[in-house]
């Protein structure tokens, strides 16, 4: 097993700002939501608190970016959180985080600012400047902030070398790349930045720290799967997934595609949870997805194993919410040591499969289309060993049956997950 992968031998378990406060996030909202994972999320293995894009930017106010905004930064071009978000800086909110039994996250962008290279800032300990190691007219379409690096340059290397010495320093735990899993800038070769993702992976290593690596945006390519498993932790198999239905459901193509390629240190991401109450820069509002929709993508995302980072402020967390977001049976097949298997697939229901903790099979039931309908299936397609039980894992009732075969009348949108026991 490779050292990276030691960083996250399950699917990692946290809170990222972006859902609740966009570009926006501060430090007092950063710590209350480390405080309400602390207190009701860590004890069921949610730890990671991360701080998402545009931190160093001090007007940053929502999901919207500031084109060409002034950025916070050393004098080796190396950005530093907001000092009127982020008074403390994050060395000091690392190590509260840390107190706190928690790990600490940010987010990054491939590439070097651009305000970096129109100072033509030294890069340290080099002898280049910004200027020197960039590449023309390579940058992120959707962000203002930086140029893409030149990775035959032997000064890009020492600038990603440069920054993750600082990250490491910081106390920093987990990455997310952004600009990185997809590229706009070369319409020929979605897979771009393959270079920037092999030099972040030697910056991380040659801290001696355990970082978790996380690629974004998606959807990644199955044909790079061996080369994403073997610089990262996560990628990200989908763009950004908000509470919408339809985004839900294309989730199943996703998985389906990326359900052999799941194993301990490489786990596909299907980004946050957009559960409880979302977008805080409009004052809070309730996710958009009906209870059968949150409960299903719950069920999704844990029989497949994908990573769990919470997009709802935690400050909110209602009952509900929290009951999906707990419920042990359920979690407890992320940390399963086998793969996920679809057992069938039509335009109407996808039953899907794995085995517990203690090598029960476990078989759930989704209704994707818009009515009511009755799935059935056998036994026979879940395991050869003979069933005397069923177990509902949400609810933990005992499921009575008469034939050999899991049958169930499934509500729009709805599923059912069950554990089979002989």
């Amino acid at each position: 097993m490779f050292k990276k992968d030691l960083a996250a031998l399950t699917p990692p378990m946290g809170w990222n700002s972006w859902d609740s406060y966009g570009a926006s996030v501060n430090e007092k909202q950063l710590l209350e939501n480390a405080k309400v994972m602390r207190d009701q999320l860590l004890p069921f293995g949610y730890e990671y608190v991360v701080c998402d894009i545009q931190w160093s930017e001090p007007t940053a106010d929502s999901t919207e970016y500031h084109p060409f905004a002034r950025l916070t930064m050393d004098t080796y071009g190396r950005l530093l959180p907001a000092y009127n978000r982020f008074p403390s800086g994050f060395q000091e909110i690392a190590e509260t985080i840390h107190n706190m039994g928690l790990k600490f996250g940010i987010h990054i962008m491939r590439g070097i600012p651009r305000q970096a290279v129109y100072s033509d800032f030294p890069i340290k300990g080099t002898r280049y400047t910004a200027r020197e190691i960039v590449l023309p007219f390579r940058e992120c379409r959707w962000n203002t902030d930086m140029y893409a690096l030149n990775p035959a340059h032997p000064g890009a290397q020492a600038y990603y070398d440069s920054i993750f010495e600082l990250y490491s320093e910081w106390g920093v735990d987990y990455i997310k790349a952004d600009d990185i899993l997809r590229t706009d800038y070369d319409p020929n070769n979605s897979y771009a930045a393959r270079a920037d993702i092999e030099m972040i992976r030697s910056a991380i290593d040659k801290t001696g720290r355990e970082m978790v690596l996380s690629l974004s945006p998606g959807p990644a390519k199955t044909d790079s799967a061996w080369h994403l498993s073997k610089h990262a932790n996560m990628w990200r198999i989908t763009d950004d997934l908000w509470d919408e239905w339809p985004l839900v459901h294309n989730m199943f193509d996703r998985m389906e595609a990326w359900q052999a390629y799941v194993k301990p240190g490489c786990w596909p991401d299907a980004d946050m949870l957009p559960l409880g109450t979302l977008r805080m820069w409009k004052g809070g509002i309730p996710s958009n997805l009906s209870k059968d929709e949150q409960i299903t993508l719950m069920s999704l995302w844990c029989i497949f194993r994908a990573p769990l980072m919470m997009g709802g402020e935690l400050t909110r967390l209602d009952a509900f919410t929290k009951s999906i977001l707990t419920n042990r049976e359920i979690l407890s097949l992320t940390k399963s040591e086998h793969a996920a298997r679809q057992v069938e697939r039509t335009d109407a229901y996808a039953v899907w499969t794995n085995l517990d903790t203690e090598g029960n099979p476990v078989a759930a039931l989704f209704n994707t289309s818009d009515r009511l309908i009755r799935i059935s299936v056998p036994f026979a397609d879940i395991t050869e060993s003979p069933v005397l039980s069923l177990t509902d894992l949400w609810t933990g009732d005992d499921i009575p049956f008469a034939e050999n075969a899991i049958s169930f009348e499934i509500r729009p949108h709805a599923s059912r997950v069950v554990r089979l026991k002989g």
